[in-house]
């Protein structure tokens, strides 16, 4: 069993936008911080921008749909840090907008491998490193997003790995209370991000209009996931929603 005192973080999705905020907003409150992506470049790039250190940041390029490139991502992140703390399960992606019967079989497995399954493997990994290290126990933050509650048009793919979210942050939150460890899931809206770029040019509603959706600053989000980190494991946010004020959610209107 490994004994260390040091707060470690990983984030999945970590060389851009929501991911990459995270990390500078973790990094700032005295995390040691993994980031994770499939671009390793990428990744050392944002630890730069963010004030980032070899003693205090970790890159390692990672396909989370994979279980043998999560095990080594963890396998990396235990040789350095000895622990973990948090795990940000953040990295998503999505198909074109398509309706369900032109949904090619390749894109509907991209999505549910990276949205839903790279979540699990992650989860799983952490769980085993939670439970074995003293002290004792983390925590787990998913990214549920908007559509874990309300679908855009034409989303089907994205929608039900976000629906399907809930289930596992609901399971995990259930399953590991004696092992001190606790899972969130944070629902976030239209953060500004190269993601969302799309939504400031206007984007379809479910009316068949075409507008232009606010969004907001990435660093709100990455402050809200920090709050929830933050907490005493003996407390949890079991779900949050973050949101742009005037985007549309409630009824998609």
């Amino acid at each position: 069993m490994t004994t260390s005192t040091q707060r470690v973080a990983l984030i999945t999705g970590a060389g851009t936008g929501i991911g990459k905020a995270t990390a500078k907003a973790l990094l700032g409150a005295g995390y040691q911080v993994v980031l994770s992506g499939r671009n390793v470049e990428k990744l050392e790039k944002a630890i730069q921008e963010i004030g980032g250190t070899a003693d205090n940041c970790l890159a390692v390029a990672c396909d989370v749909g994979k279980p043998e490139s999560v095990k080594d991502m963890f396998a990396k992140l235990n040789a350095k840090f000895h622990r973990i703390d948090v795990l940000f399960n953040n990295a998503g992606t999505f198909t074109t907008a398509t309706l369900a019967e032109d949904i090619k079989y390749e894109d509907w497995i991209s999505v549910v491998d990276t949205n839903l399954t790279g979540s699990f493997l992650c989860a799983q990994e952490a769980i085993r490193m939670m439970k074995a290290q003293s002290p004792k126990g983390g925590r787990i933050i998913n990214n549920g997003s908007i559509s874990a509650h309300a679908p855009r048009p034409l989303s089907l793919p994205y929608t039900a790995t976000k629906h399907a979210i809930t289930g596992l942050t609901k399971s995990i939150a259930l399953d590991y209370r004696n092992d001190n460890i606790a899972c969130s899931q944070i629902d976030i809206g239209n953060a500004a991000t190269e993601m969302t770029q799309k939504m400031a040019n206007g984007i379809l509603q479910a009316d068949g209009t075409t507008k232009v959706e606010p969004r907001m600053n990435a660093d709100h989000v990455a402050q809200a996931v920090l709050q929830i980190a933050q907490l005493p494991l003996e407390s949890n946010v079991l779900f949050m929603t973050i949101m742009a004020t005037n985007m549309p959610y409630v009824g998609r209107g």
